[in-house]
């Protein structure tokens, strides 16, 4: 028996890791549909949680070991179309259970068996294309360090919306999206008396339209007032509602009692409003907001008759 022990090692070591992978796809499975991120979480969670899609594939991979089956452009084939065909029932059957379909998902699960795929040691008697293999290893390499690097960018960029107090918002940002929702973009600073540096807001003549804030640094405990300025380049006054509300408003039915809601009224040109922090602290009627979890500012207007501009010069705390 001794002497079949350097041929049975691979094989046994072979099925460990099959063994261990089974065992990651079961405990992974149900956090497809249990669990994850919810519409109130920030974006790195989100980013963090989609990798996981690469993980279960790329174990799932391993698990059923497709190559026993298939060997060259067959087995790459017929094992995208399955991964194809069950991502896609996955997706539906998360979209039965009130989960968000996310179609880029279907991609990272294509990613997560392509790893498996390239990453695997090819047997001696497989006689491939050195550079057909090593062409498929760095493509899919280069797919799996965008699809990483894209979390760590999304790191990096909330470890700086942690660091901006007392700013709210940083107005270099070329690109707002990431920040707010709504029709919002950094102004060009040609138009209107607008200048570099403020965000233009356009309002339609929607019931409600305007702009919400849901990416910035929620822990507002240390300060005393939030201060806004915006410029109206009408020449008539324009009213907006300013509203701001926390985490726990956001789980819960979303009532208008139960949020800071207040009138700005803007006349033609610059203004500044100062707002005081207790203001918003006591304004849900049956308990005090939690000033270190704010979630959401929006800006909007309502019963327009015409679309209208507002720029955003300034926003922050003292």
């Amino acid at each position: 028996m001794g002497a079949h022990l350097p041929t049975d090692f691979p094989a046994r070591k072979a099925r460990i890791w099959q063994y261990l992978a089974f065992a990651g796809v079961i405990l992974i499975t149900p956090f497809f549909f249990i669990g994850g991120p919810g519409w109130t979480d920030g974006p790195l969670y989100k980013s963090a949680w989609n990798l996981g899609h690469i993980l279960f594939f790329a174990l799932l991979t391993l698990a059923i070991q497709p190559w026993r089956f298939w060997t060259g452009w067959a087995l790459w084939g017929l094992s995208t179309l399955m991964v194809l065909a069950l991502g896609l029932g996955i997706e539906l059957l998360q979209y039965g259970v009130n989960r968000q379909v996310d179609w880029q998902d279907i991609l990272r699960n294509l990613l997560g068996s392509w790893v498996a795929l390239a990453a695997r040691p090819l047997p001696p008697q497989v006689q491939h294309s050195r550079l057909t293999t090593w062409s498929l290893r760095i493509i899919v390499g280069a797919l799996l360090v965008a699809q990483v690097g894209a979390t760590a960018e999304v790191a990096v960029q909330q470890y700086k919306v942690s660091q901006l107090l007392p700013a709210l918002y940083d107005f270099s940002q070329s690109d707002a999206s990431p920040f707010w929702k709504g029709p919002i973009a950094a102004a060009s600073g040609s138009t209107n008396n607008s200048t570099s540096g403020e965000l233009e807001i356009s309002l339609s003549t929607s019931r409600y339209s305007g702009v919400s804030l849901d990416n910035f640094p929620g822990d507002w405990r240390e300060y005393n007032r939030l201060v806004i300025v915006l410029y109206n380049p009408q020449d008539h006054p324009l009213r907006m509602t300013l509203r701001i509300n926390d985490l726990e408003h956001d789980l819960g039915d979303n009532a208008y009692n139960d949020r800071f809601n207040t009138r700005l009224v803007l006349p033609p040109g610059e203004r500044s409003f100062q707002l005081d922090l207790d203001l918003i602290r006591n304004a849900p009627a049956s308990r005090k907001m939690d000033m270190g979890s704010i979630r959401r500012l929006g800006l909007f207007a309502s019963g327009l008759t015409e679309p209208k501009t507002v720029y955003l010069r300034v926003i922050r705390l003292e």
